[in-house]
């Protein structure tokens, strides 16, 4: 069987699961929209941009946990290393259900910056000699290498969760060569960002989240490229108001 370009079609709730929109995180309008309308997902790469609040990373989580992965990141064989963190009662993936196409998905890989060096202290338990020394290596060469490994093959899903944290503007370039070839390997993506720099990769899906909800936009339309022109082209119009 030749395996889908969209091994997930579509995230949504559950028709059994509740909806509180005055409380969190179901208050937040991308969280919202997700609830209410579902959320498509394209092949290849998906980033979900916006300013911190707007539900990027708490999406991301319930899409990982939705299909098995817990929101720590990991993959499946990883779930049961991590403890429960406090406000996990919210569990907005338990809401979720995941619509998948023919073939299924036959592994997911959630990395999040914040505790990449607990999932290569798992790999390092595991016995695996697919890498070196990750804690030896600097932030950006041990994500290059842990998205080229060999295992990653088998990997139909990519979650990643503001991977552009600590990275060097070269290493920004490294890590979206790597979604690049993802993306032509089949393998389907999705990304909260702030970069502009990740965000330019060609082909990829773009959504804003904001006040709105989640919005498909173009790299020019997204808020932190506009940001970024402006503060570059005369930063002192900016840090005049805050020094």
């Amino acid at each position: 069987m030749v395996r889908s370009l969209r091994p997930v079609r579509r995230v949504e709730r559950h028709p059994d699961a509740t909806l509180d929109p005055a409380a969190w995180p179901d208050s937040v309008p991308a969280v919202t929209q997700l609830l209410t309308h579902g959320l498509d997902l394209a092949a290849g790469v998906t980033f979900l941009v916006g300013e911190n609040g707007a539900g990027k990373s708490t999406i991301v989580e319930a899409v990982a946990e939705v299909l098995g992965v817990h929101a720590e990141g990991g993959m499946r064989r990883h779930a049961g290393e991590w403890r429960e963190r406090p406000g996990d009662q919210a569990r907005l993936g338990e809401r979720l259900r995941v619509v998948k196409s023919a073939g299924g998905v036959r592994e997911v890989f959630f990395l999040r910056a914040e505790t990449m060096h607990r999932f290569y202290s798992f790999l390092e338990d595991a016995g695996s000699e697919a890498h070196g020394n990750l804690h030896g290596m600097s932030h950006g060469e041990s994500f290059v290498d842990v998205l080229g490994a060999a295992w990653m093959r088998r990997v139909d899903v990519v979650l990643l969760d503001e991977p552009e944290s600590a990275l060097s503007f070269d290493n920004c370039l490294l890590l979206a060569a790597s979604l690049a070839r993802m993306a032509a390997d089949g393998k389907q993506v999705l990304c909260a960002t702030h970069s502009p720099l990740l965000t330019a990769l060609p082909g990829a899906t773009l959504l804003q989240l904001d006040e709105d909800g989640m919005t498909p936009t173009t790299w020019e339309e997204l808020t932190t490229v506009r940001n970024w022109r402006f503060f570059l082209d005369a930063p002192e119009r900016y840090l005049r108001h805050v020094l």
